[in-house]
């Protein structure tokens, strides 16, 4: 179950991320508080994960979720481009991840 909770915390940075962009600057009300709503849940999760998982592991992990998580939906939804060498890069943090993961 606590592994549950850090991929959905991390999945809910994803989600507030995205949300931000689409507040244009917090201008917009509902992306707004949406954003506000995703960071809270975020943290929430977050918070209960590092109740039995070292903060040394969790907190790298749900960052990463976040970060490969918000690349993925800038290139799907925001049409961001990114290089073949970038691609690289990020798989690179997927490992980083999952090794941070399993040699814990």
């Amino acid at each position: 179950m606590v592994w549950f909770d850090l991929v959905i915390a991390g999945l809910f940075e994803v989600f507030w991320a995205t949300m931000m962009k689409l507040s244009h600057g917090f201008s917009q009300l509902g992306f707004s508080i949406a954003t506000l709503v995703g960071m809270a849940l975020s943290f929430y999760f977050l918070s209960l994960a590092t109740k039995q998982l070292p903060f040394s592991l969790a907190y790298p992990i749900w960052t990463g979720i976040g970060a490969v998580g918000s690349i993925v939906v800038g290139v799907f939804f925001f049409k961001d481009v990114i290089s073949p060498l970038t691609w690289v890069f990020i798989v690179m943090l997927l490992v980083g991840i999952l090794g941070i993961k399993f040699t814990a």
